[in-house]
């Protein structure tokens, strides 16, 4: 049996071709906004992933690090170290910096730990090239992305510092690329006043030392503790804000990445909204573009229901090729985003089952013009 509405797509290949191609660069749009969303939500989990602690110590009555701004003595660490249930505590520092370079201006989140210490804050599966921190100064270890070379100079504050290896996917939970420096460097950087500052402090009296400052206090739970008890108690015992990863999982989510989450959301939302429009208004067209021929084929005694199936089934392919295209289409651009653009196959089949459901229900609105339509007025008569 001859299929109508594949011959009807021959008839006008060309043109069918170049609408789904302009249909589908839309919804390939849809999906990378999606992606980006979806790699908002992987970026923010990613590096308290890579420190694979259990407990994080803050500021009494801060959010942690990452939320807040969060100011705690180093020497903490050797209480929390001697709890029962800890395997291992160290100091860490978070500092957002605005660096440039051949490439161009970029933003970075300098991360200090003790390179000699029990927690390495750098995943050694994520090291592409060179080595970890061997030395309490001058040694910088840098995301890829930051183009810096093995062996390049980088000037932080008043130092020069050495990049002895490099990452990749390093990034902190807002997209920025990671730059690792010992603790000792990083305490300088975040803590340390300008000369001039010094100098005019200790004439007022006060000291401007370094006042062994960090962020946060990490730790690693043994076996067969709850990090949830542990939580409590050191908590009870510090005066501190104490959250376990999984809390710090929540506030990251639910707290720091909420509202720019419900911005792209609803961007997506209007674009998808947008998409069923076009695609609807695109297959009213077409049917408009053809009926004539619809109405010939009602006179020559085709049933109306030969009709529905030939538009309907004209739809389903436009949004299949759409749907192919926008995929191949956000997959060619994705990397080209100076963030992280996670695109899921099971988003994309989502969205395809989206554009189906209501682009057959837009095919309704041209097969009721086509029902209602006097053949004989159609072609003139």
């Amino acid at each position: 049996m001859i299929n109508l509405a594949i011959k009807d797509i021959e008839h006008s290949f060309s043109k069918f071709i170049v609408t789904a191609i302009s249909v589908g660069i839309l919804l390939g749009i849809v999906i990378i906004m999606i992606g980006v969303y979806r790699g908002m939500v992987f970026d923010a989990k990613e590096f308290v992933k890579d420190l694979n602690v259990d407990i994080w110590v803050v500021q009494q009555d801060t959010l942690g690090p990452f939320a807040e701004t969060s100011k705690i003595h180093e020497d903490l660490k050797n209480q929390i170290s001697y709890q029962e249930g800890i395997k291992a505590a160290e100091a860490i520092t978070f500092q957002n910096m605005q660096l440039s370079n051949d490439y161009g201006d970029f933003k970075a989140m300098v991360v200090g730990y003790d390179p000699f210490g029990k927690i390495s804050a750098i995943n050694p599966q994520k090291l592409i090239a060179g080595r970890s921190l061997k030395k309490q100064h001058y040694e910088i270890v840098v995301d890829v992305k930051t183009h810096y070379k093995l062996g390049e100079k980088i000037k932080l504050g008043r130092d020069i510092y050495t990049v002895v290896g490099i990452t990749k996917n390093t990034v902190s939970n807002s997209g920025d690329y990671l730059m690792f420096v010992s603790l000792k460097d990083a305490q300088i950087l975040q803590f340390t006043y300008s000369n001039e500052r010094i100098r005019r402090d200790e004439k007022r009296g006060i000291s401007g030392g370094n006042p062994h400052l960090v962020n946060a206090i990490i730790a690693r739970v043994k076996k067969g503790y709850n990090p949830q008890e542990i939580a409590k108690r050191i908590a009870d015992n510090t005066n501190k804000s104490v959250y376990t990863t999984q809390d710090e999982l929540k506030l990251l989510m639910y707290r720091v990445i909420k509202k720019s989450s419900k911005q792209i959301g609803t961007f997506t939302v209007i674009l998808i909204i947008v998409s069923i429009v076009i695609i609807a208004l695109i297959i009213y067209t077409m049917t408009l573009e053809k009926m004539k021929e619809l109405s010939i084929m009602k006179l020559i005694g085709i049933p109306n229901s030969t009709i529905a199936k030939m538009i309907m089934q004209e739809t389903m392919i436009l949004s299949a090729l759409a749907f192919i295209a926008g995929n191949i289409f956000a997959h060619m651009i994705s990397g080209r985003f100076p963030k992280r653009i996670v695109l899921l196959w099971n988003d994309s089949f989502l969205l395809f089952a989206i554009i189906i459901v209501f682009s057959i229900f837009a095919s309704f609105f041209g097969i009721y013009k086509v029902m209602k339509t006097d053949p004989t007025e159609a072609i003139g008569g």
